[in-house]
């Protein structure tokens, strides 16, 4: 591959990366991010499967896979990684509902995803931008990838 043709996921990496300069934002946002996607896999999680050929979580795995097939095609590595990510967070949610009920899982979704926002939000009231997502929805689809890429890099890994 050609050293000067940027991908595509370089291009939304940049992108992202000029809305979230400022060091206080970023250490926000490596927090907060991975909270909102527990949080929304967890909502999902607790939308009722009506019937008995499944349990509760597969609308949180079907969306999960969708996800995973927009990460992968971006890039193998980051798929592989988000593969990761998101059995970890199937397998959590799954423990939160077997041990403390599927309410109690709810319940802490709701909060982490509003304390989350609300951390987003100073974060980038701090930096003085306002947040990608307002510009292209994708963004959020980008933001976790974005944070999983900074652990590659302090890994040493490419992606």
């Amino acid at each position: 591959m050609n050293a000067t043709v940027e991908r595509p996921i370089d291009r939304w990496f940049e992108s992202y990366s000029g809305d979230h300069r400022n060091d206080t934002n970023q250490l926000i946002h490596v927090f907060a991010v991975p909270a909102i996607l527990w949080s929304v896999v967890a909502l999902l999680w607790c939308i009722p499967m009506f019937g008995t050929l499944f349990r509760n979580g597969i609308w949180a795995g079907l969306a999960m896979f969708a996800a995973w097939v927009f990460y992968n095609r971006l890039s193998r590595p980051i798929g592989y990684g988000m593969l990761a990510v998101f059995f970890i967070l199937g397998c959590l949610c799954r423990l939160i509902e077997q041990r403390y009920g599927l309410q109690t899982l709810l319940y802490s979704a709701i909060a982490v995803f509003v304390v989350a926002w609300i951390a987003q939000f100073i974060g980038h009231k701090i930096e003085g931008k306002k947040p990608s997502f307002l510009t292209d929805l994708v963004y959020l689809m980008i933001g976790p990838i974005w944070v999983l890429s900074k652990f590659y890099r302090k890994m040493g890994w490419k992606y």
